[in-house]
């Protein structure tokens, strides 16, 4: 039963048109550090809206406790799981029934009519995939990747797969470029490797579990913390978001009270496969592993005979890579920052707040790094953890960078951090020189899909009434990435698992007056080896990508 709930109080602040800039800039900093810093025990009280007191209603819930949905909610769920099922693996008895990428091949077929390839052609490349005895799969299910490149040129484009079910597979490409093109072709993951990860999420969701610590006065009590916990005869501190319905428990410490907690961090994990599973997760045997073509791995491209513009091609893909430099195919232009003084004209005037992961607080580095001129506020919080803000005083530029809510992995975050993405939003003015920009995936790999459609559905509400209150904001969304994978990785943050919560970002957003960086397409498109943190080339174009949605190119 819910006993008690403290609101958080809202701050109105009215400034004159004209005034002292560095008048304006310290209001800004004293709004800051009163919502961020934990002062004062009241405060940190009063911004926090959290059920405070234990409860054991929820123990007979289930293992993994989800907050209720409308029925608009609950359909738009059912029509998401069903577009990113993954087929089911056919049953195997040994490693040597499963997919093999060494004895596994892909084909370039010769073009349709015959013929020289030109840009604005598309290739479909044929990959075929056989088991550890060299014979061929009958059923689909493997997590193929593909992309096409020309390092010489900096040139690189992913390629759309397409799984038959039979065995065969897909990659298309659209030719973008002249010259040399050679097809790269992945298996990231065979069939029965992606059963496992199944099985994990919903056997073992808790598998990287959580602590807090609880302490009043000479008393500290550590506690295990999620939003999937096992039943037990133990009352549970239920701190769920009484604004997003976002749930979250503890176990309650023996002796002290549910408001005595103080921190959130990772626990830590474990590991529990079956007999032999670990053989479906090896670096160069059966994850990321490169497939071989049957001949040439090449074509050569010749210029496009009807001179027609790629943009007013029909492509699968967001972008492409030329000269190192990434190209949209369709909507903004993508404009080269190169210098400092491009990038602090851009954001003149403007207010960047950054919320999610670490993904994100890369990007708050990079544009430290990138602005010698603007200067971080030393709050003194964790480098891992934030929140984080810096000012350019000249050109009255404000960035900001807050870490999302539990479920979060970061070292100790104080409670008085932990904020929910939506209420955040939900505390913005808004406006044309106001920019958001979200990136929230990473966390939430262990965890059912359910969980994340399901913040997602109370972000895009918050990014709904945003908008609605101040139609000239700018949001922007970056999705995952693919990065590089350690039997760890894979077992808590597979590309698999990334791939899916990608899917249902982009369908949750759909439609919505949003931009998006397609990190995915990016990463896999670039030369460089994938990583959780791309390297700084990606990052680099990132930026360009998102400052060029908040200056777009004048064509006029």
């Amino acid at each position: 039963m819910i006993v008690k709930v403290c609101k958080r109080r809202e701050v109105n602040l009215c400034l004159p048109k004209y005034g002292a800039i560095f008048l304006l800039l310290a209001v800004f900093v004293l709004i800051f550090i009163l919502r961020n810093m934990d002062l004062q025990e009241h405060k940190v009280n009063s911004t926090v809206i959290l059920a405070r007191f234990s409860t054991d209603q929820f123990m007979h819930h289930g293992f993994c406790t989800f907050r209720p949905l409308s029925t608009e909610d609950a359909l738009e769920e059912d029509l998401i799981l069903d577009s990113i099922a993954w087929p089911e693996a056919q049953a195997v008895v040994s490693l040597e029934q499963t997919s093999d990428p060494s004895h596994s091949t892909f084909t370039i077929p010769p073009k349709k009519g015959g013929g020289q390839w030109h840009v604005g052609d598309q290739l479909e490349v044929m990959i075929q995939m056989y088991d550890f005895q060299g014979q061929p799969k009958k059923s689909g299910g493997d997590f193929l990747v593909a992309r096409l490149h020309n390092q010489a040129l900096g040139a690189g484009v992913a390629g759309q797969v397409v799984d038959h079910l039979n065995g065969y597979y897909s990659a298309v490409f659209s030719l973008l470029w002249e010259g040399s093109a050679e097809v790269e072709v992945t298996l990231v993951h065979p069939s029965e490797a992606i059963t496992v990860l199944q099985r994990l999420t919903s056997e073992q969701p808790d598998r990287i579990y959580f602590q807090s610590v609880f302490h009043s006065g000479s008393v500290s009590e550590t506690a295990t913390c999620n939003v999937c916990l096992h039943p037990t005869h133990k009352p549970l501190c239920n701190y769920t978001d009484l604004h997003t319905g976002e749930p979250w428990f503890c176990y309650k410490p023996k002796m002290l009270s549910c408001d005595a907690r103080i921190n959130h961090s990772k626990g830590g994990f474990t590991k529990n496969l079956k007999d032999k599973e670990e053989k479906l997760f090896q670096n160069n045997v059966n994850m990321k592993v490169s497939i071989q073509a049957s001949q040439s791995a090449n074509v050569t491209v010749w210029p496009n005979k009807t001179e027609r513009k790629n943009s007013s091609v029909k492509y699968g893909h967001s972008g492409y890579y030329y000269q190192g430099e990434w190209r949209a195919l369709g909507g903004t232009t993508v404009r080269q920052f190169n210098t400092s003084s491009a990038i602090s004209q851009c954001l003149k005037g403007k207010a960047v707040h950054l919320y999610g992961d670490s993904t994100i607080r890369q990007w708050f580095e990079h544009l430290n790094e990138a602005l010698p001129d603007l200067k971080e506020f030393k709050l003194h919080n964790l480098k891992q953890t934030g929140p984080f803000m810096a000012f350019n005083y000249a050109k009255n530029i404000m960035v900001t960078y807050r870490c999302h809510g539990p479920p979060i992995r970061f070292g100790t975050v104080p409670t008085s951090q932990l904020r929910y993405i939506a209420n955040e939003l939900d505390g913005l003015t808004g406006g044309s020189n106001t920019i958001v920009v979200l990136g929230i995936w990473s966390h939430f790999s262990t965890f059912p899909i359910e969980v994340y459609i399901r913040r997602m559905q109370s972000i895009r509400r918050a990014v709904l009434r945003l908008l609605d209150r101040a139609p000239e904001t700018l949001v922007i969304i970056r999705t995952a990435n693919p990065k590089a994978l350690t039997l760890y990785e894979t077992l808590t943050n597979s590309d698999w698992y990334s791939l899916q919560h990608d899917k249902v970002l982009r369908a949750v957003f759909k439609g919505l007056n949003v931009r998006l960086v397609d990190a995915w397409e990016m990463g896999l498109a670039h030369h460089l080896p994938h990583s959780l943190h791309p390297q700084p080339p990606i990052i680099k174009n990132m930026i360009d990508v998102l400052l060029s949605y908040v200056c777009p190119q004048n064509d006029g």
